[in-house]
């Protein structure tokens, strides 16, 4: 007979290596939301207009602070935004910051505020030598934006036309492959050399749900983001990597919020809220896979390894009760609707 299972789960504070908090008035729900279980985050740079100088984040960073709770001891590790004219000059005033962590690659058009995206990978190789030089992760956006590419294979074509031949070409630049969402995405990470710099973040949306869940019996867009939910069959294959135990997969939210009016229009924007709840979400999952003693890893230590920072002393405890989650939010004078907003949850964080 198998002992049963705990009811009670204690872990080192983890870290969300991928974060969406926007600015403004947003801030004051987004930051206190990823606060509360997070230590530290790496938040993405894809504002109007983009975070492309270490001013530029610096500012911003100053702006997520002061948003954060008293107390919480909250981290924003901030990066910057690849363009085709971002400087390698930049590079060495970004590795210079103890507070900057990486540079974010978006090929332009893919997602939320891209426009100023790369356009032609080559247009980057003097920045990314200079990355490659001092050690700056490159954190990539996996798909191509090509219309002949069918959406839900941009990520696949991705990994063929761009990050191979990138890796052959700077092999010692550390490259995280973002929010993976296919199972050839899964098998390139783990497959790869075993000296390659390489990890992939996994949000738990992805986790969750897959593309019949946005999409049967009518449209979902609070479950619409990018890239966009796959085939069942890929989802596995990301529940099984999460859970592998293996250190080049680890968590990152890439939770995304957008005012309910955006989301819930003709051509809504992408991005799923999870922050809320993201931490709880990820103990489901585990816990539905019988690898709750794995959760500990990927959430607190391998993307720590990873980007060569300490892990937390601090530890974090959830307990396995139901709770509701709330159907809405204030979002700066609007409002954002979270995932599974209205829906019970059967972990959560004690205290």
């Amino acid at each position: 007979m198998a002992p049963p299972r705990p009811i009670r789960l204690r872990i080192t504070r983890p870290d969300d290596w991928h974060l969406h908090l926007r600015d403004g008035a947003a801030l004051a729900t987004s930051v206190p939301h990823s606060a509360r279980c997070f230590r530290r985050a790496i938040v993405m740079p894809n504002l109007q207009p983009p975070v492309t100088t270490v001013a530029a984040a610096a500012a911003y960073r100053g702006r997520i602070l002061a948003a954060a709770p008293a107390g919480s001891g909250f981290e924003p590790l901030m990066t910057l935004y690849l363009t085709d004219e971002l400087p390698p000059a930049e590079i060495d005033r970004a590795a210079a910051a103890p507070w900057l962590a990486a540079v974010k690659y978006y090929p332009a058009g893919t997602t939320t505020n891209s426009e100023s995206g790369v356009t032609a990978i080559e247009e980057t190789y003097p920045t990314l030598e200079r990355m490659q030089q001092l050690g700056v992760p490159l954190l990539m956006h996996g798909e191509v934006n090509r219309d002949e590419i069918d959406i839900f294979d941009r990520e696949a074509v991705f990994i063929d036309e761009i990050l191979a031949p990138l890796i052959k070409r700077f092999p010692e630049l550390p490259v995280v492959l973002e929010h993976i969402t296919t199972r050839e995405a899964a098998e390139f990470v783990a497959g790869a050399d075993v000296d390659a710099k390489i990890g992939a973040t996994i949000t738990v949306h992805h986790l969750l749900y897959h593309r019949s869940h946005m999409l049967a019996g009518g449209i979902r867009p609070h479950l619409y983001c990018l890239p966009i939910l796959k085939r069942d069959s890929h989802r596995a294959a990301l529940r099984a990597a999460a859970t592998s135990g293996n250190p080049r997969f680890f968590l990152g939210t890439d939770s995304a919020p957008h005012p309910v009016g955006d989301k819930e229009s003709a051509c809504g924007c992408a991005g799923i809220y999870t922050a809320p709840a993201a931490l709880e979400l990820y103990a489901e999952v585990f816990d539905e896979e019988q690898a709750l003693d794995r959760l500990e890893a990927f959430a607190s230590f391998h993307g720590a390894d990873f980007y060569g920072m300490a892990r937390n002393e601090s530890r974090i405890e959830l307990v396995r009760e139901s709770w509701e989650v709330l159907e809405c939010y204030a979002f700066g004078g609007e409002t954002v609707i979270p995932v599974r907003a209205g829906e019970t949850i059967r972990w959560k964080i004690a205290g």
